[in-house]
């Protein structure tokens, strides 16, 4: 019975570690840039206020009053100018307007030549939380074979345990496919 409740936990550790994969995936594929502008695009950009480095979102307000449009309202005035900097700085490739009470940013449609490169990108970051997945059943499958080589564990409970473990891997595996699929979808569309 303990033998069972010590591959029981395995897997359990296993199927977290893939959540936090398929978690970690839906981040990355947010922060690339389709023609609707999303807040989650300026998730990443950490800004330089008062000498610290903070996450955008924790100095500023975010809205998207308009398909194309996304307004950036900071809690404080003046850091207006670092918000600036630091979206400039970013990997966006939008150059923020200011007022001095808001900060706007203009998404332009993408073209269609920049929109199969963009699902090119995400193709890749979603073959490599995949992989990321793979690995963990790997790790996994490692510790059930030596706790087949202890004795702690039959061949029966190591066969159906790797059954058990490839069952997970498919269905966290699907996930990550079913996030790039929508995110292809959003890429796509005119």
């Amino acid at each position: 019975m303990e033998d069972d409740s010590l591959l029981a936990i395995l897997l359990d550790e296993t199927r977290e570690k893939m959540a936090k994969v398929v978690t970690h995936a839906k981040e990355e594929l947010a922060g690339v840039r389709t023609s609707r502008p999303s807040p989650s695009l300026l998730e990443r950009i950490e800004v330089d206020y008062y000498g610290s480095t903070v996450p955008l979102r924790q100095i500023a307000g975010f809205n998207v009053p308009e398909a194309r449009l996304l307004v950036v309202t900071p809690f404080d005035k003046g850091s207006i100018g670092a918000i600036e900097k630091a979206i400039l700085a970013s990997d966006l490739g939008i150059t923020p307007n200011s007022d001095g009470h808001v900060i706007r940013l203009n998404f332009p449609s993408l073209t269609e030549e920049r929109r199969k490169e963009l699902v090119k990108v995400v193709k890749h970051m979603a073959e490599e939380n995949r992989v990321a997945i793979r690995n963990v059943r790997r790790s996994a499958r490692h510790e059930i074979e030596a706790m087949e080589k202890k004795g702690e564990i039959s061949a029966d409970e190591l066969e159906r345990s790797e059954k058990d473990l490839e069952k997970l891997t498919h269905e966290y595996v699907a996930m990550v496919d079913a996030v790039l699929s929508n995110k292809e979808s959003e890429l796509l569309e005119v």
